[in-house]
Formats: structure tokens, C-alpha cells, sequence
């Protein structure tokens, strides 16, 4: 007996299945990350050529088979624009990659979905074009993954020092203090001999505010701290993940490679 049910899902990932198929990878509220079958999807007008990835899909399934076959399919938003820039399209790609580590198949993490298109929503906002869109692409990625590193249970340990327990509380002005950056631990208050990474009050501080649901802006509007220091920070959450996920994110490796050239 066929089982029909109706979802909806950000589609992070299509591949091919079979002949004339695609595999669609699916991140739900209900069903965490979930693969389903879109037949004939492959063929030429076909019917389902709109099951592509970052986009928000209703989908109708069927079908008796563990893997359900998509009967019906209807786009209710497309974050496709994200492709136009090798910067927001590394920035998405960090999305989806970070969302398959996090959330395990039929297992659901609560406001992932919604807080991974609240992400693509400011990923193709309109910005400046120029340096400033660059280096707010750059934010905006590093936040995301710190947000969805909270959620999923891998959140960055910015609040104590991994080696005396001691509050982390940067200094602002005393520029000679320094946290250091062990990916396999944390962050040690002091300058520690072999640490991937160091950071002055004023990037740490910066960090925290990172858990905060919008960027930190200046009285003017301006987002607060240059790329340099962006590009520190998008490097500490890369080594996170490289090191406490099962693989590492090259998605964030493409967009600092993109952002150093």
C-alpha cells in the first residue's frame, strides 16, 4: 500500500539516480535531513527540473519503498541567486555542508531550517557592490556557521578557557592581551607556543558577539571590523569544524581561498 505524504524542505544537494532520476537531498523540520526520489527529473522539460538546489520545496510523496518518489513538487521560495558570485555561492555551499554534518537522517534538530533560510535570505540580500559586498558575504558565512554550530551541539567554547576554566572576558584596550586558539580544545587565555591562531580583545570580543542574532554594526550602520579580521575568524570556525566534524568543510576553504586572492 503506496504511503503519501507532503513535506516541505530546502533542497541542499541533487545527484543522479538511476537513468533518467535525481536523488534529492532534503533538510525538513520533521524529518531532519531526508532523501527522496524525483523521477524523470533528468529527462529533458521535465516536469521536476525545479528540484534544484537551495530552493524551498513543497513536495507530494509516494510510494512503498523506503526511499519515497516525489509525485508533486512546487517552489515556494528560490535562493538560487546565491550562484551569481563565487562568494555566495562558497557561502550557501557552507550552508548545506555544515546542515548534512549536523543533522542526522530522520533526526531533527529544532530551528535549523528556519535559521538556515533566515542565512540564505541574507546571503542574497542587496549589497554594495565592491569590497564592502565581499567582506559582508564573509561575515555573514562565518555567523551562520557559528549559529548552526550552536544548534547542532558543536558550538564554539567562547565563554571559559579550555585550560583554567577562568570566564573569558577580552579586555578592550589592553592590547597586549591575547587568547589563543586550540582547535583540538578551545580557546586558552594567553599566548600559547604552537596555537592554531591568536586573537587581540578586540577579535575575540568581536567572536562572541557572534551568537548574537544580527551582525555587529557600528553606530553607523558599518559592519564592525575589517576584512583582515574577518578572515582570522572565518579560519578559527573552519578548524573547528575540520576538527570536531567527521569532514571537513571545503566549502569554507573555497571562500577564504576566494577572498586571499
Amino acid at each position: 500500500m503506496s504511503f503519501e505524504q507532503r513535506i516541505q524542505g530546502l533542497s541542499l544537494k541533487v545527484g543522479p539516480l538511476g537513468e533518467n532520476d535525481r536523488l534529492l537531498t532534503i533538510l525538513t523540520n520533521e524529518k531532519g535531513v531526508t532523501r527522496v526520489a524525483v523521477p524523470g527529473a533528468r529527462k529533458p522539460k521535465s516536469n521536476f527540473a525545479a528540484a534544484a538546489p537551495f530552493t524551498f520545496l513543497d513536495l507530494q510523496l509516494g510510494g512503498r519503498a523506503e526511499l519515497k518518489r516525489v509525485r508533486d513538487v512546487k517552489v515556494l521560495r528560490s535562493y538560487t541567486k546565491v550562484g551569481q558570485q563565487l562568494e555566495t555561492l562558497a557561502a550557501a555551499q557552507a550552508l548545506a555542508e555544515l546542515s548534512l554534518l549536523l543533522v542526522a537522517n530522520n533526526d531533527p534538530i529544532p530551528g535549523m531550517l528556519s535559521t538556515v533560510l533566515i542565512h540564505l535570505e541574507r546571503l542574497i540580500e542587496s549589497e554594495k557592490n565592491g569590497e564592502t559586498n565581499s567582506i559582508l558575504t564573509l561575515a555573514k558565512s562565518v555567523q551562520s556557521c557559528v549559529h548552526l554550530l550552536a544548534l547542532g551541539g558543536y558550538g564554539l567554547p567562547i565563554q571559559n578557557c579550555c585550560h583554567s576554566g577562568l570566564q573569558l572576558d577580552p579586555p578592550i584596550g589592553k592590547w597586549d592581551w591575547r587568547c589563543s586558539f586550540i582547535p583540538e580544545e578551545g580557546f586558552a587565555i594567553g599566548s600559547i607556543p604552537n596555537s592554531a591562531i591568536q586573537l587581540n580583545p578586540s577579535e575575540f570580543a568581536l567572536l562572541q558577539r557572534l551568537l548574537r542574532p544580527n551582525l555587529p554594526k557600528r553606530k553607523d550602520g558599518e559592519l564592525m571590523g575589517p576584512k583582515e579580521v574577518w578572515i582570522r575568524l572565518l579560519i578559527v570556525v573552519e578548524n573547528w569544524i575540520n576538527n570536531h566534524l567527521p569532514r571537513n568543510s571545503s566549502a569554507l576553504k573555497m571562500l577564504r581561498e576566494s577572498l586571499l586572492d
